[in-house]
């Protein structure tokens, strides 16, 4: 799927079309959400009652998830939960899929806590980027999460893990299951895949003991997305720019005037955008690659020929895009910045309650 059509399947999804054509191509693709949702309502059915086999490892396990494709911010959430519970004394080791890797399907060790030992182009950006911003956590890599936690305990001793991505890994036993919502339309349009972003029925998130209203506007309350469960309000917030290649971070007032080329490889590339344009950038071009795109030789003469083309002074992108953006040219390098988001939580208290009480046990 191209990056346009896909930006097109995402507005219709999460229900912000509404032309005539668009409800016709919806009334087309809602049949084919049916045998999906029962699909996945037969999976679930079968784990809760024990037909297929729950794995537990050793320690407690803490899954951060979603229930829609893509856009909630579970790298920096899972990145936040992990640094309060390290806070706290915990060693914490993250499983990952490694989606979009090299190694994808190997189970591997990405940090130990104090040396990054594998590349993003090797482990994949959501994994590589954990391990670089939160000093002092471990992450390992595997599509089988059970195999890779076991390789965790038996090398490297972690206290707790956090199942990145793990709302629909129901073949590993949780002990907190944290599930993340878009603030604004928690459910898309309400359907299923294809017509719909849900990657499992509403009445999944009843699983959850805890929710994460997640991109909330300043000033804003969103209603809770599944009565009576806790929930915290997570705001997200563009801080500054990085130069990939390296020194003082700039604000963005500093490129103030000047013409920027604004690229990301990242589920909502929308919004990042429109994040970029409200903190006053001036985007000459917007550039939307496929989520976990890979930026080979052919994919960067691409960039340089279109900030050339466009006449764009400096590009912009995302962190999870800039650890595998190490290869460039130190010449391109010295044009492209890392906007740096910051996720804060209006009161943390009904998610490091409930930490609390998993790390007592």
């Amino acid at each position: 799927m191209t990056s346009t059509l896909l930006t097109y399947w995402r507005s219709l999804a999460n229900g912000t079309r509404t032309g005539l054509f668009d409800r016709l191509l919806l009334t087309l693709l809602a049949p084919l959400s049916l045998p999906y949702t029962l699909v996945q309502r037969l999976r679930a059915g079968l784990y809760r009652t024990g037909v297929l086999k729950t794995m537990r490892l050793p320690r407690p396990v803490v899954s951060v998830g979603n229930i829609t494709v893509g856009g909630t911010g579970k790298t920096p959430t899972t990145a936040l939960i992990a640094r309060l519970l390290m806070e706290r004394g915990a060693k914490v080791a993250v499983l990952s899929r490694g989606y979009g890797g090299s190694m994808e399907g190997t189970t591997a060790i990405v940090s130990d806590g104090h040396k990054i030992l594998l590349t993003a182009e090797q482990c994949g950006d959501e994994p590589y980027l954990l391990a670089a911003t939160a000093t002092g956590l471990m992450v390992v890599m595997g599509s089988d999460r059970h195999k890779a936690g076991l390789l965790a305990m038996e090398r490297l001793g972690p206290d707790i893990f956090l199942l990145d991505d793990g709302f629909q890994h129901l073949a590993l036993h949780r002990d907190l299951d944290i599930l993340l919502v878009d603030s604004a339309r928690p459910f898309g349009n309400g359907l299923t895949l294809p017509a719909g972003l849900l990657r499992e029925p509403t009445a999944a998130a009843r699983r959850a003991d805890l929710i994460v209203h997640t991109r909330c506007p300043e000033g804003n309350t969103p209603a809770p997305a599944m009565a009576g469960k806790p929930r915290c309000i997570a705001r997200h917030r563009l801080a500054g720019l990085m130069p990939l290649s390296g020194g003082a971070p700039l604000a963005f007032s500093d490129l103030a005037g000047l013409g920027i080329l604004a690229f990301a490889g990242i589920a909502d590339p929308s919004a990042f955008f429109a994040g970029l344009t409200g903190q006053g950038l001036n985007l000459v071009r917007t550039l939307p690659f496929p989520d976990h795109v890979r930026y080979d030789n052919a994919r960067i003469a691409e960039l340089d020929a279109i900030m050339e083309g466009c006449g764009a002074e400096y590009a912009v992108t995302t962190e999870k895009d800039g650890v595998k953006l190490r290869h460039l040219s130190p010449e391109l390098a010295r044009r492209v910045m890392l906007a740096r988001l910051e996720l804060t939580l209006d009161d943390p208290s009904p998610l490091t309650a409930l930490l609390e009480n998993l790390l007592q046990k």
